[in-house]
């Protein structure tokens, strides 16, 4: 449950990276992975989907598994929040989702009905980082 950086810049880093990495000779490590989620939320759910939200994330805090950071629209396009989070394991997917259970949250198919009750729209896009550009040059000029 778990930027848009410089629109067409960000987009071709994006694309050529994954590519550069597959080209990439075998001992390369592959780079970490993050979540990148956009919402809009419905109106009037503002308050409701951000409580929602800091209930799944007091369960990452406790479990000490890496939490989401989140970002609040003040200018600019239409959405409401981002939430930038490093991709889970199954292993701490599973540890989230028991320790849910265990306080009463919804997990599973039923958590994601729940959620929509509060969403107009949302993305998630599976992304490479946090890096910095020093590090993407190095997977797109890997051998």
């Amino acid at each position: 449950m778990r930027h848009f950086i410089g629109k067409l810049a960000w987009l071709g880093l994006m694309l050529a990276t994954p590519v550069a990495f597959a080209q990439g000779n075998a001992a390369a490590k592959e780079p970490p992975k993050a979540i990148v989620s956009l919402y809009r939320v419905a109106p009037g759910k503002h308050e409701a989907f951000l409580k929602w939200m800091a209930d799944r994330d007091a369960i990452d805090k406790q479990l000490g598994l890496p939490r989401a950071q989140w970002y609040a629209h003040f200018q600019g396009d239409s959405w409401d929040y981002i939430a930038i989070a490093p991709a889970l394991t199954d292993a701490q997917q599973k540890k989230e989702d028991d320790a849910a259970r265990a306080k009463g949250l919804t997990t599973g198919a039923k958590s994601s009905i729940e959620f929509r009750q509060f969403i107009a729209s949302h993305t998630d896009t599976v992304a490479f980082g946090p890096m910095n550009v020093s590090d993407m040059i190095t997977l797109i000029d890997a051998p």
